[in-house]
């Protein structure tokens, strides 16, 4: 009996010193009490108290907490909005008494403050303005807190507005503004790029007929010194220049028809047929030149009043003077042969 009852008192006595052995954990604070009165803070590690006469009152979580407050209130253009705040707090390791004591429910306390700045704040802005100034909503609500939470040993590291949602039929308003407006500027956008390719197109097309145009001048200019060659050498044959003009236009005629024969589709051309159609083509272009050359003649008399000299009669000119000296040299041998 002696030796149980020894026993006894020898493990009540482990359990009870035992008790007086506590750990604290990393970022964490434990406030310890003697008979119900605070004695000390102990932090992280293995801590000792004296068994049934210091207690554990409470333990403090030293790291960064996090508090999401959902506000839902009404902005100056009447539209109620719901806002998400942020708010990150964290305990000050050498307040941990006011932290304990002061302040039954820390998160609470924060929520009330968030809503009082909140709805102080947003009803000052229009819809569009909370969107924007959002980050001044959360200096706003930070400020406030930290002025009010520091006495409890509490600092505000950082508010966040998280999450704006207006009312669910301005919302879909919004969707359909900005829809709207981006489809303008994509309507702007493809207005210009169609009016881009139009000038661009303008601008070859311009381009291209200027060229075409040079090409065609520049055609018709060996066509012209062509056939001015052509009616030299036929006037140096003896044939005049209104023939020759007109043997010049029906062979490029003949040519004409034959080009045409040769790169259409069908062989067939319709000309007159008469016996008298060519004769009568011939002299419609006799005629035709004859009062191009009448024109010219007066054209030319008129430019020689002004003192400008045809080239084509410096030609002809030198033309007879090479005939005639040609023919004072035939009649001189003519005359040395006779004596």
């Amino acid at each position: 009996m002696g030796m149980f009852l020894l026993g006894f008192i020898v493990l009540l006595g482990l359990i009870i010193l035992i008790s007086g052995i506590f750990t604290v954990r990393q970022q964490t604070a434990a406030v310890v009490e003697r008979f119900g009165k605070f004695l000390s803070i102990r932090r992280s590690g293995l801590q000792l108290k004296i068994p049934l006469v210091d207690k554990i009152a409470g333990r403090i979580n030293l790291r960064i907490q996090q508090l999401d407050v959902l506000v839902e209130t009404k902005t100056k253009d009447d539209v109620f909005v719901r806002l998400k705040i942020s708010v990150q707090f964290q305990v000050l390791r050498d307040n941990v008494y006011d932290a304990f004591y002061k302040l039954e429910s820390p998160q609470d306390q924060i929520t009330s403050y968030v809503f009082d700045v909140v709805r102080a704040e947003v009803p000052k802005m229009k819809l569009d303005s909370v969107f924007e100034r959002k980050d001044d909503i959360a200096n706003a609500v930070k400020a406030e807190l930290n002025d009010a939470m520091i006495d409890y040993g509490y600092d505000i590291i950082k508010t966040l507005v998280t999450d704006i949602d207006p009312d669910v039929q301005v919302k879909a308003a919004m969707n359909r503004i900005n829809a709207s407006e981006r489809e303008k500027v994509a309507a702007e956008y493809e207005a210009e790029a169609e009016r881009i390719k139009i000038v661009a197109k303008a601008r070859a097309e311009a381009e291209s007929k200027r060229l075409q145009g040079q090409g065609i001048a520049d055609q018709r200019r060996e066509i012209a010194r062509g056939l001015e060659e052509s009616v030299d050498v036929l006037n140096n044959v003896g044939i005049n220049s209104q023939e020759a003009s007109a043997l010049i236009v029906v062979t490029q005629h003949y040519d004409t028809l034959q080009s045409i024969g040769e790169e259409t589709d069908t062989n067939l051309i319709l000309l007159p047929n008469s016996p008298q159609a060519g004769s009568d083509m011939l002299n419609n272009m006799i005629a035709s030149f004859t009062a191009s050359n009448q024109i010219g003649e007066k054209m030319k008399e008129q430019n020689k009043a002004k003192g400008i000299v045809n080239r084509k009669d410096k030609a002809k000119k030198k033309l007879k003077d090479n005939r005639n000296e040609q023919e004072d040299n035939d009649n001189l041998y003519d005359e040395n042969k006779d004596q």
